[in-house]
């Protein structure tokens, strides 16, 4: 299956970062959380991805048009100026197929997605965030949506903070709400996997977010189920998580690391 993760947003919150480089390309361990987030879903069989592009773009198109280099040590020949990679055991093992979609400047999330989708290949995808690592069970998501076959499914998880609040009832999203007062303790955390069909209710001439536009319709329809997880779940939106996924990645202690 395929992965869309959307790569745009200004991440006004971690400006000190985001000032200079999109939010997924902010390092974590050396490598930016957008590639951990990639060795995730290669951990789960996923070999093809879409990316979607906005505010600094070319930062991840630079990224990956040189990744291949980046990745390897380097055999030049000094007289022809010829260059050839040799495989190192420090080498990185994303053995992927990416698409770098441009998606616009000031495209919110739904809008993104549909302008991305003509890339997707199947009928189902999985779709991200490109600022947050879990240890979600991938595997486990697909077949919950297989098995309550809706339009979409969101991923719940328990955080510590203040996201958009899922009210759940027998495997069933019954409201979508976004950045309330927590009461269940189950926030939206991303990994989702949509039918393409669902992208129908989305309207291309308005520019809506996936949150409080599609999730809710597809909430109030009866068309989103639910994936829950207990396990490990934690967004980069500031600085003081940043530094929190860097110390734990440091110290061998990142739950989201599922990759050998």
């Amino acid at each position: 299956m395929e992965a869309m993760i959307l790569c745009g947003g200004l991440g006004t919150r971690l400006r000190e970062e985001t000032e200079f480089k999109p939010k997924p390309m902010v390092e974590v361990g050396s490598r930016p959380i957008l590639w951990h987030i990639m060795m995730h879903y290669r951990h789960h069989g996923v070999g093809r991805f879409v990316l979607c592009l906005g505010y600094k773009g070319d930062a991840i198109r630079d990224y990956f048009i040189n990744y291949h280099h980046r990745s390897h040590d380097l055999e030049i020949d000094i007289r022809t100026g010829g260059m050839s990679a040799r495989r190192s055991p420090n080498s990185d093992r994303l053995d992927a197929r990416v698409v770098l979609a441009e998606t616009g400047l000031e495209s919110l999330t739904g809008l993104r997605i549909l302008k991305a989708l003509p890339h997707i290949e199947g009928d189902t995808f999985l779709a991200t965030y490109g600022d947050a690592v879990a240890d979600v069970d991938i595997d486990g998501l697909i077949a919950t949506h297989k098995r309550m076959g809706r339009l979409a499914t969101v991923t719940a998880v328990h955080p510590s903070s203040r996201f958009g609040e899922l009210a759940i009832d027998g495997g069933m999203i019954t409201s979508f709400a976004e950045k309330p007062q927590v009461t269940q303790g189950w926030i939206n955390g991303g990994y989702f996997v949509f039918n393409r069909r669902a992208f129908d209710l989305l309207d291309p001439d308005l520019n809506e977010p996936l949150e409080t536009g599609l999730l809710e319709r597809l909430a109030g329809m009866g068309e989103l189920a639910v994936h829950q997880h207990s396990g490990f779940w934690q967004c980069m939106d500031t600085y003081r998580e940043m530094q929190l996924l860097n110390d734990m990645w440091h110290k061998g202690q990142a739950p989201w690391r599922v990759w050998n």
